[in-house]
């Protein structure tokens, strides 16, 4: 009998354990549809963040297909991340739910391309933060972490030097808190001069929106420091933000 109840109690606690994993994991949307520009990066990119989350208990789905934004799909997600996204990716019926799911706490990662996305909506703009405006070509830069309290950049030198292509911004809002800026005398093409922003977080409209203009190339994927970079995003989006307080 003592031994029949040891069984139990270790498979009743075996049980627990794993339920309580299983509450933990949380559930990202990665979207990755293009109506202008396609980057090579993109397939890549799929696979390396797959991989990446998969590893801290983040379950994955990636889609293209811009229908899979209604409200019934978008509430299973901690966060949604517009990875390298192009052009008008969204009708007017699934703008509406993917507003709703922002306005309710939704999170939202942008990637790169994804501040040259739905560039004919206000309120996108407002949830990215600020448009492309154009760049040169991909060269290295250096790169001045301003804020090291954030999950994105904690890990990160204050001065970080890569290779990708620098985007130059318009629209810039007044709300967003920087993370990284960029160094204009370190490369040529730059027109947003000393105050260049390169990665940025706000609460907009309910949510949590985070963006980095990091990852054009494949190789960034390949990075450890741009990976730590975006796992940090992904998980401050999703609701984690420890190391970090929000300026309102």
């Amino acid at each position: 009998m003592k031994r029949l109840a040891w069984v139990f109690f270790v498979f009743f606690a075996f049980m627990q354990i794993r339920c309580h994993r299983l509450g933990e994991q949380k559930n990202i949307l990665l979207f990755t549809k293009t109506m202008a520009w396609r980057h090579d990066s993109i397939e890549p990119a799929v696979g390396a963040i797959k991989g990446l989350m998969g590893k801290y208990n983040y379950n994955v789905f990636h889609t293209e297909d811009g229908s899979y934004f209604v409200s019934e799909n978008l509430k299973s997600y901690h966060a949604v991340i517009f990875l390298n996204t192009s052009g008008d990716i969204l009708d007017n019926n699934q703008q509406k739910h993917f507003k709703n799911y922002i306005n309710g706490g939704g999170g939202w990662v942008g990637i790169h391309c994804a501040a040259d996305t739905e560039t004919d909506w206000p309120w996108y703009g407002g949830l990215a933060g600020a448009y492309f405006n154009g760049h040169p070509e991909i060269q290295k830069a250096k790169l001045d972490v301003v804020d090291k309290t954030h999950l994105s950049t904690v890990m990160l030198p204050n001065a970080w030097i890569r290779t990708d292509e620098w985007y130059n911004f318009k629209d810039i809002s007044e709300n967003i808190n920087i993370l990284i800026k960029i160094d204009e005398n370190s490369y040529q093409g730059g027109t947003n001069g000393i105050n260049h922003p390169i990665a940025w977080y706000h609460l907009f409209d309910g949510g949590r929106s985070f963006y980095t203009a990091l990852g054009h190339t494949s190789e960034s994927y390949t990075e450890r420091l741009f990976l730590e970079h975006l796992l940090g995003g992904i998980k401050w989006a999703s609701g984690e933000d420890s190391l970090n307080k929000i300026n309102e």
